[in-house]
């Protein structure tokens, strides 16, 4: 018993365990990865990636019919400079997209204000509105353009009331007036349901608060709504810009960027060098400038956000 005894006092003391590598900190980090997985394979594959060879295409001459690929450096961004087409294009894409922003914004505020009454209706008229915003954008533009032939229902309803309507996509103007018009009718419904939510969340408390101190109607609009919407009138005023600078399909099957240039943004002049005339390397070069083009304006709407966005600083 003596011996037994001394040799369990003798018996080493157990080696603490190794403490596990996942430990909760580990899994929640690994399950935060996992979450986000998606989304940064998806930037990597959609965005970075093809950017990355965008920036490699424009410093090559690439025909595919010819069957060319030559390094040309900076040739392509020389040739950019030097063409006497991108100015028009330029020209067409800043008018498409002013005239849009402005048109757009400014109806989708007016619908909102409106909707937003306590009507009867309103809630068809909601529908109305937003509906053109789910039809698809060539079966939209198919019917355009059927609408807005010489003898098609436009010209038709004006002759009914006497008026002898233009060939509206083939003048210089009217072309372009209504590729503008056909996207705002297009669009118009998202803006209107985001300046709705947004309306709807601004306290009634401040508007009697302003009606007692004998604010018009005018007056409450100005300084009371605006600002208190001033964040979904900057979201949806980068949506808009960046939409407008990226039209294809409206231009491609109602004007084909005619008559003439004066419907040739920069995405169908883009389309043309690129997939008519077989110019992929100029293609991307257009397409670094559209892109630079975009995120600029919308880092100087970020920008300039705290000199008007109610609670910026």
């Amino acid at each position: 018993m003596v011996l037994l005894q001394d040799r369990v006092e003798a018996a080493p003391p157990p080696v603490p365990a190794r403490p596990s590598y996942w430990t909760l900190r580990r899994r929640d980090e690994l399950a935060g990865w996992l979450f986000v997985a998606p989304q940064l394979i998806g930037i990597v594959a959609f965005v970075l990636i093809p950017l990355v060879l965008v920036v490699w295409y424009s410093l090559h001459e690439w025909n595919v019919l010819a069957g060319t690929f030559g390094f040309v450096g900076a040739g392509n961004y020389q040739a950019l400079a030097d063409d006497p087409r991108l100015w028009p294009a330029l020209r067409a894409t800043g008018l498409f997209s002013v005239g849009l922003v402005v048109l757009n914004l400014s109806l989708a505020l007016f619908l909102a204000v409106l909707l937003n009454q306590k009507l009867r209706g309103t809630v068809f008229f909601r529908t109305l509105f937003f509906s053109p915003v789910v039809v698809t954008l060539v079966a939209w533009t198919i019917v355009w353009s059927f609408l807005l032939q010489d003898n098609g229902g436009v010209n038709g309803l004006l002759d009914s009331i006497g008026i002898n309507g233009p060939n509206w996509l083939r003048g210089d103007t009217t072309a372009m007036i209504s590729v503008i018009v056909v996207q705002l009718f297009k669009g118009v419904g998202l803006n209107m349901v985001l300046f709705l939510a947004a309306l709807q969340g601004v306290p009634a408390e401040l508007y009697e608060a302003a009606r007692i101190d004998g604010a018009s109607a005018w007056a409450r609009f100005r300084r009371v709504t605006v600002p208190l919407i001033s964040p979904t009138i900057l979201l949806t005023s980068i949506l808009t810009i960046v939409g407008s600078l990226q039209v294809f399909a409206q231009i491609a099957v109602l004007t084909q960027g005619g008559p003439g240039t004066s419907t040739t943004v920069l995405v169908y002049y883009l389309y043309q060098q690129a997939f008519q005339f077989h110019h992929f390397g100029y293609g991307a070069t257009i397409s670094l400038l559209l892109f630079v083009i975009v995120l600029a304006l919308t880092v100087l709407q970020w920008r300039m956000r705290k000199r008007w966005v109610f609670h910026e600083s």
